[in-house]
């Protein structure tokens, strides 16, 4: 059966954010992931976690600068100084949360830039992240996400994902698959699963298109469940998408793994 993670960004969004934790365990989430933890001290967030007997799945590298536009820095020619201090922010909140992945913001690259050398940049600083998390037993997560979405972005496909890890060749690195970005970028996601699932790291989903519940929308998502417990997946499948209304009253589509 696939263990579902909250989204606490996304979900639940009708309580303060200390709030939701509780709120996903009550529905019966044991797991929890979100965007970023840094607006709140890390030992107040592992009392939210221990308090309700909750484990942190994933959370995102600082962003830089989101309100002026920014969705990472990993591409980022010139930037690796702020990137490496991004991930020692990032360390410091993982160790005391517990969390064994991190999603590694790739960014979007300048316009000027030439598409080699944010790739070249990307590369590097993905290897210096996984050379980092590696001795506290954390994975590094890469993401396409699609241009709809995030216009720029510098991952967008699952095939260009997949090169990028077979070029680092890191041991602690793979594939974060959302299925949500799956279905509007390329469609088939059943496909995709299975041409990729060696390289899969963790899932998310969300209803597509309108990202909101997974029952709402094109993707058949209970047979797309059957595929990963077919394949034996044995990570944590991260919720992140918004509710149409109350959060709880949208979880029909998880009464079947008894969250609800």
């Amino acid at each position: 059966m696939p263990r579902f993670a909250a989204n606490l960004t996304t979900m639940f969004n009708e309580v303060d954010f200390l709030d939701r934790f509780a709120a996903a365990a009550k529905v019966g989430f044991k797991g929890v992931e979100f965007l970023f933890p840094y607006d709140f001290p890390p030992g107040q967030l592992a009392q939210c976690l221990h308090q309700n007997n909750l484990q942190q799945v994933l959370f995102n590298t600082p962003a830089g600068d989101w309100h002026a536009g920014e969705r990472g820095l990993a591409c980022l020619p010139g930037r690796q100084s702020e990137f490496e201090d991004s991930l020692e922010t990032m360390l410091a909140y993982a160790k005391i949360l517990n969390c064994k992945q991190i999603h590694m913001l790739a960014g979007i690259p300048p316009q000027a830039c030439p598409p080699q050398q944010a790739t070249e940049t990307f590369i590097r600083n993905l290897r210096k992240a996984a050379t980092i998390c590696r001795p506290h037993g954390i994975a590094v997560m890469i993401e396409p996400i699609n241009h709809g979405d995030m216009p720029g972005y510098f991952l967008q496909h699952q095939s260009q994902a997949i090169k990028l890890l077979k070029l680092v060749q890191e041991d602690n690195v793979a594939l974060q698959m959302d299925l949500y970005h799956c279905h509007l970028t390329e469609g088939n996601p059943a496909r995709l699963i299975r041409d990729n699932f060696a390289h899969i790291g963790h899932f998310q989903i969300a209803g597509a298109p309108g990202r909101h519940e997974p029952d709402i929308g094109e993707v058949d998502y209970p047979a797309l469940f059957d595929i990963i417990d077919e394949l034996d997946y044995g990570g944590w499948i991260g919720c992140e998408y918004y509710p149409v209304a109350q959060t709880q009253a949208g979880l029909g589509w998880a009464a079947p793994y008894a969250i609800g």
